[in-house]
């Protein structure tokens, strides 16, 4: 059986901290051998009411 390029990552909000509440994180996985730079997405957060930009986390 092949070993797998699948690692889970977690997304937190980037503008949450800014803004003086706690950040929302999603976890996630992505494909190590394919995306090798920090995954972004646009994810709601629910302590500000809106959809924001969520980087991926070590």
């Amino acid at each position: 059986m092949a070993k797998g390029n699948r690692v889970l990552v977690t997304l937190e909000c980037t503008e949450a901290r800014k803004e003086g509440v706690p950040p929302s994180r999603y976890g996630t996985t992505k494909n190590k051998t394919k995306t090798t730079e920090k995954l972004e997405k646009m994810k709601y957060n629910k302590n500000l009411r809106r959809h924001t930009l969520h980087r991926e986390v070590k």
